[in-house]
């Protein structure tokens, strides 16, 4: 990584597109042919409190009754599907006349080379390529995925890194979705594998300067929790251990800085972190300690190249940046730079050598703020949508004067600049294509704030087809998330255009537990506050129906992992509201799998959630735990969906929990499971296989919605 983020990476965004199927109100859905599940008594005890779960037994990945039930479910919903084949075909068609058959990342120079990927007519994968200092030299191709994935039907590659000498590349590849990698290293000179290989590892691996050796993580076989760092020389079979992280509530990972002079191991759990450094020039050196771990300090550093700098949360929730010397990092030494304000949240910083790029939360909305290091002024970087979001990537070169970031609203392209911190020149590089047909002027974008029932201002963003009533018949797709202060950013999405060119409103609602106004609205939403999650998203289906926005009969809402926990609390909670809910790879099933430290993750969740084992957070989680809470209510149409390898949110949660909503629904609308046997928690990959899973999510609301093309 070449910059520095607040962020553990084990909780980086991600927005779920695995939610899938749709569903059809025409067509008949007996519940007497719904597949019925096996019912064992499993008395689970704790605190002197007796549950009883019938389902507990598809916790086995190894009992065929497990696969056999899930693929009856998926024949079940195949079958229900049937009618909308067609629909789900066009959908597929429509959705990839928006993406260019060829298409070139926006390139970027990195010593000699200037380098890409792109796509070809076809390909579901892309192709990294460089060009010897010029784009108008000859292309290599350094590697070509389609050609390494074959008729694989999962095959990720995550992390390709050319060596500091540009003669080697390193990458890491997963087959199953379960996030196994192995880490390949390919000699860009004669294009040939080299023999080293590094099995059962994370793709977070970073080179050391000799280009020689690359420190990587490994994960823990049953907990998938990253707790080694260990360092590969190639050409060597025994790898060295640097660091062991013992505390199963941490996490770590490698990065190294944008000035290429340091390696930094991080432990980080959900509210604290810990940084070593290694110089990247003497990979084997002893790591130093930056500063120990403790409490709720979270602090993130770079490299300035002359001294270090550090994004720190103490006395500071939004915090704050300061500086520091090389030769002694103890807290004391520490000097401030940019203080702590309470508006504004301090989300990353990229440390250049002339410059400081702050990326920051100004009441909700993004600010880029450039500092110069020799005299100290700061400026905002200019932006013109009311509704969007920009990022700082791609940034190589550590001496620039040029800042590569991104810009895109809810009706703008992923659009790529470039902006001199000097001169505030700004330049378009490449602006992503929606499509021949697309015009942004057709689209309205707006920011609501909607009152929650505790007085807190619930943050919306949203955007339309221009031209719409407010006389609630339009439908409205209501996305949420609201976990570990991750802020879901009002992004642009092609594939949106589909449901918004057929009348659709798409709203987010950024409900506490998101970091949208700071650390504290994500502190409001978390342990002990979390219904403030739940209550919030109700909250603004409330709103949005009584504004004239939509109505129950066309409100539908969706969210996945963490935002599936939302979805099982808000269908419990209210399910009157909505037409349709699909809830994609959910965590439903929280006290159960927070109670079974041997479950993926579950060690590092309790900051998240609270420990179970403690009575007060467990009475509290199973008050709100969507399997626990089934109750006999009258359930909207629902879509569940799971992959059978999913690393983060078992299988056997959204099974569980349809098999219990269907002993207790009161009516006989649509319940959906899908479970992708090849996959795993981020659902199919390749550009236009990930088409399937989205054409088919957005047939179930087409169809309940009586559109048929």
């Amino acid at each position: 990584m070449r910059s520095f983020s607040r962020r553990p990476t084990i909780v980086q965004k991600f927005v779920l597109i695995v939610i899938l199927f749709g569903s059809l109100t025409s067509c008949s859905n007996p519940r007497d042919e719904f597949p019925m599940a096996e019912k064992i008594t499993q008395e689970i005890e704790q605190h002197g409190d007796v549950r009883i779960d019938e389902y507990f037994w598809m916790n086995d990945r190894d009992d065929p009754r497990v696969v056999d039930w899930l693929e009856k479910q998926n024949r079940w919903t195949e079958k229900v599907m049937a009618p909308m084949q067609r629909l789900k075909s066009s959908l597929i068609e429509e959705m990839k006349s928006r993406i260019p058959a060829e298409d070139v990342s926006a390139p970027y120079r990195d010593g000699d080379y200037w380098y890409y990927h792109r796509y070809v007519k076809g390909g579901e994968y892309p192709i990294y390529c460089r060009k010897h200092k010029s784009l108008d030299a000859a292309e290599e191709v350094l590697l070509d995925v389609n050609a390494l994935a074959g008729d694989e039907p999962y095959f990720a590659v995550r992390n390709f890194e050319v060596s500091p000498d540009h003669k080697l590349a390193a990458y890491a590849v997963d087959t199953q979705g379960r996030r196994f990698y192995t880490i390949y290293f390919l000699d860009l000179e004669n294009g040939k594998l080299l023999p080293d290989r590094i099995e059962n590892v994370t793709s977070n691996f970073e080179w050391a300067n000799d280009s020689e050796t690359i420190v990587y993580v490994r994960q823990d076989s049953e907990s998938l929790r990253a707790y080694q760092v260990l360092m590969h020389r190639l050409g060597k079979s025994d790898d060295e251990l640097i660091y062991q992280e013992d505390d199963e509530t941490f996490y770590a990972w490698v990065e190294k800085s944008l000035s290429s002079k340091m390696l930094f191991l991080v432990s980080g759990s959900t509210l604290s972190t810990e940084v070593q450094f290694i110089p990247a020039d003497t990979p084997a050196a002893e790591p130093q300690l930056f500063l120990k771990r403790g409490g709720e300090h979270e602090y993130y550093v770079a490299d300035g190249g002359d001294r270090f700098f550090v994004l720190s949360n103490d006395n500071a929730t939004n915090f704050r940046l300061f500086e520091v010397g090389y030769a002694n990092t103890a807290r004391d030494q520490w000097q401030e730079l940019v203080p702590h304000r309470d508006n504004v949240l301090l989300e990353n910083a990229d440390v250049f050598r002339d410059y400081i790029v702050l990326s920051t939360l100004n009441q909700g909305v993004v600010q880029l703020e450039v500092i110069d290091r020799a005299s100290g002024d700061t400026h905002l970087m200019n932006f013109d949508d009311q509704v969007f979001t920009a990022y700082t990537y791609g940034n190589v070169n550590f001496a620039s004067k040029w800042l590569r970031y991104a810009y895109e609203s809810m009706a703008t392209p992923d659009s790529t600049y470039e902006y001199n911190m000097e001169t505030r020149e700004r330049r378009l590089i490449k602006e992503e294509s929606a499509g021949p047909d697309f015009e942004r002027r057709d689209y309205e974008t707006i920011a609501l704030q909607v009152p929650a029932r505790d007085g807190a201002l619930i943050p919306v963003s949203m955007v339309y087809r221009k031209g719409i009533k407010l006389d609630g018949s339009n439908p409205l797709l209501q996305y949420g998330y609201g976990s570990y202060g991750v802020t879901i950013d009002p992004a642009f999405d092609s594939d949106r255009i589909t449901l918004l060119d057929r009348g659709f409103i798409f709203a987010i609602a950024h409900v506490r537990g998101s970091s949208k106004l700071g650390r504290e609205w994500y502190y409001a939403g978390r342990q002990l506050q979390k219904k403030n999650t739940f209550n919030d998203f109700i909250d603004v289906s409330r709103y949005l129906i009584d504004k004239g926005y939509t109505s129950p009969q066309h409100l539908y809402a969706q969210g996945g992992s963490a935002g599936g926990l939302l979805m099982g609390a808000v269908v419990n909670m209210a399910p009157e509201l909505y037409n349709g809910i699909a809830a994609g790879v959910p965590f439903v099933d929280v006290v159960t799998t927070m109670l079974d430290d041997s479950i993926p993750l579950t060690t590092g969740e309790y900051d998240e959630w609270g420990d179970p084992r403690i009575p007060e957070f467990y009475d509290y989680m199973l008050s709100y735990s969507p399997y626990d809470n089934v109750g006999r209510h009258a359930y909207p149409n629902m879509l569940v969906t799971t992959g059978l390898h999913d690393s983060q949110v078992q299988y056997w949660e959204p099974a569980k929990w349809v098999a219990k909503i269907n002993d207790f629904r009161t009516n006989d609308k649509l319940l959906l499971l899908k479970t992708d046997m090849q996959a795993g928690h981020s659902g199919k990959t390749g550009r236009y296989q990930s088409l399937e899973d989205t054409a088919l999510y957005y047939s179930f609301y087409l169809w309940l919605e009586d559109i048929r093309e």
